[in-house]
């Protein structure tokens, strides 16, 4: 990078830190440190909800995700403004009622103890591996940048998250939330910009459009109904509905944001303007990649992306092997690129025969260098069997680094590294928020004063800040961020959403009945997982259904048990 763009991230990142510091600093009683006081008002809330799930993990991989598979991924998010909507009926009003810190103190109110205990712990153990994830994104762009050794890079920006997060707890959060998503908005567009611009003169945005589309990168919607097809209209209505339901309902990271709202209308002004908002948010930048791909076509893309990867294998003993791969690779990049400038002609003269029968050759072409790709990903591992071989987490970067001007680059960077410590800084807050009130203050010390427990929710996000920080450093070898992330939420999502949906409305079970249910549901989900083919998004209806129906079930066989005793 330039001098300019190291002083436009730096300047950026910097003063969100020592911004979001300074206007904490005054956080010292525990409602204050973790409900930033219920004072926020819905737009401040509204930007503290979004910038908690867009992590840098959105603004690396998703591009990267369109570029490889379309806009598919789109569906994952059909099922939000649904799930909004019923969590502003139904979740908002009891939690402000109950006044409660953590979601899981409603369910020993509702049923007992080793429920709270049980969602709170499902809630730790996936949202501390998820921070992991949140730490890894932004870490692979600095080592990419500054040549730096992946796991120190890792530890440095972990501990930049932990600090300003253990200062200010949840008003530093929401604080710096707010500057975060400016920078995230504003360099998103600066991308889409420059992105359009770099474009050869004689390719119009509506020929770009239909280049993406012929090529199958604008699927963004599938009606058929394939359980073996993770991403359709039926898995994100349906599945994305749970997932949603239970990330925004019972989801500490998330449920903490709200819980800041002054209100109960504050709070659900917050919900639905992220459910209005997200849904074409996610659209943009899935769109961005599918342009991405599109400006890779008239421009030869590297033949694997991850520069880092791609120089061991130059400097091994299979060098010559790759490089005679990456020779054919561009004569195909050549040839294809050709094709494209012929097939821009025939659409502007509006000659549509030509048009397909030159769109079916570059899709051909396609093919052929989609081959060679896999070819090479095979000597890389060949190579070096540890090697991280799926460069989906690059693409977008790479295209940042290579080809964005000066001064848009730092711009760039800086919105993806803000997107993360926006995350990261909310996950290790709420970790720290479940862990104290749900389990020391609960269990260990019950009568502290706020000075203590605020003491300890500090050191509690340093621990967690630390947890999340281990597993990034095991991160690169589970592929696509964004996929992987999703993954492993499923796997607890649903149980936790099918003990509260339980709570809520079957007012007759207890709390026995629904705690085996969510062994037995949680058992399942990791069977299915380890053992079946089933798309991770139905692992949230599975578990969330399996829950409400066996406690149902065990209820009733109770009730006859001690009848019949």
């Amino acid at each position: 990078m330039s001098t300019i763009d190291w002083i436009v991230m730096c300047g950026f990142i910097g003063f969100v830190v020592l911004y979001g510091t300074w206007k904490s600093r005054n956080a010292k009683d525990v409602d204050t440190y973790l409900r930033a006081g219920r004072t926020s008002r819905w737009w401040l809330v509204a930007l503290s909800i979004m910038a908690t799930q867009a992590s840098a993990i959105t603004f690396l991989s998703t591009p990267g995700q369109a570029y490889v598979d379309g806009m598919r991924f789109v569906q994952f998010y059909l099922g939000l403004p649904i799930a909004m909507i019923i969590l502003s009926i139904t979740a908002v009003p009891i939690y402000n009622k109950l006044n409660v810190y953590t979601a899981y103190e409603y369910l020993e109110k509702r049923f007992d103890l080793k429920n709270r205990m049980l969602g709170s712990a499902l809630f730790l153990t996936q949202r501390g591996l998820a921070a992991g994830f949140t730490i890894y994104a932004p870490s692979l762009i600095l080592s990419v940048i500054l040549g730096w050794e992946m796991n120190f890079t890792i530890i440095v920006v972990g501990t930049m998250v932990i600090i300003y997060t253990t200062v200010g707890g949840t008003v530093a959060v929401n604080k710096t939330h707010f500057l975060q998503m400016i920078i995230i908005t504003v360099g998103m567009f600066a991308a889409f910009y420059v992105l359009m611009s770099l474009l050869p003169e004689d390719v119009s945005f509506i020929d770009a459009a239909y280049v993406a589309g012929k090529m199958g990168k604008l699927n963004a919607i599938d009606f058929t109904f394939d359980l073996s097809n993770r991403y359709t209209f039926w898995s994100g209505i349906i599945g994305g509905t749970f997932l949603m339901l239970s990330y925004f309902g019972t989801d500490q990271s998330q449920v903490q944001r709200y819980l800041a709202g002054s209100s109960v209308a504050q709070s659900r002004l917050a919900l639905l303007t992220n459910g209005l908002v997200k849904v074409p948010m996610q659209f943009i930048i899935l769109f961005i990649g599918a342009m991405v791909f599109v400006f890779f076509q008239f421009v030869t893309p590297p033949l694997f992306f991850n520069p880092v990867e791609e120089a061991k294998v130059k400097s091994g003993v299979y060098s010559s092997e790759y490089e005679s791969i990456e020779k054919e690779y561009v004569e195909i990049q050549n040839q294809k690129q050709s094709e494209l400038k012929a097939l821009v002609s025939s659409i502007d003269r509006g000659d549509e025969s030509k048009s397909k029968e030159q769109t079916e050759t570059i899709i051909e072409q396609q093919k052929k260098a989609d081959e060679l790709k896999s070819r090479a990903v095979e000597v890389i591992k060949k190579s070096d069997p540890k090697a991280d071989a799926n460069d989906t987490n690059y693409i977008f970067l790479s295209f940042i680094i290579n080809f964005l001007p000066i001064g848009f680059v730092g711009l760039l960077i800086a919105a993806i590294l803000s997107a993360s410590m926006s995350s990261t800084s909310a996950e290790l807050n709420a970790l720290a928020s479940t862990t104290v009130i749900d389990f020391y203050k609960r269990l260990i010390k019950k009568d502290a004063s706020d000075l203590q427990y605020v003491k300890a929710s500090k050191i509690a996000t340093v621990f967690w800040g630390i947890y999340a920080i281990i597993f990034a450093l095991f991160a690169k070898e589970l592929g696509s961020l964004i996929e992987a992330v999703n993954i492993l939420g499923s796997l607890v999502y649903g149980t936790i959403l099918g003990i509260f949906l339980t709570a809520f409305y079957m007012k007759k079970v207890t709390g026995t009945p629904t705690f085996l249910a969510a062994l037995i549901a949680e058992l399942l989900v990791f069977y299915c997982f380890l053992f079946t083919e089933i798309p991770f998004l139905w692992y949230n209806v599975i578990g969330c259904l399996v829950v409400v129906v066996v406690a149902f079930l065990l209820s009733r066989f109770f009730k006859v048990s001690v009848r019949g005793a």
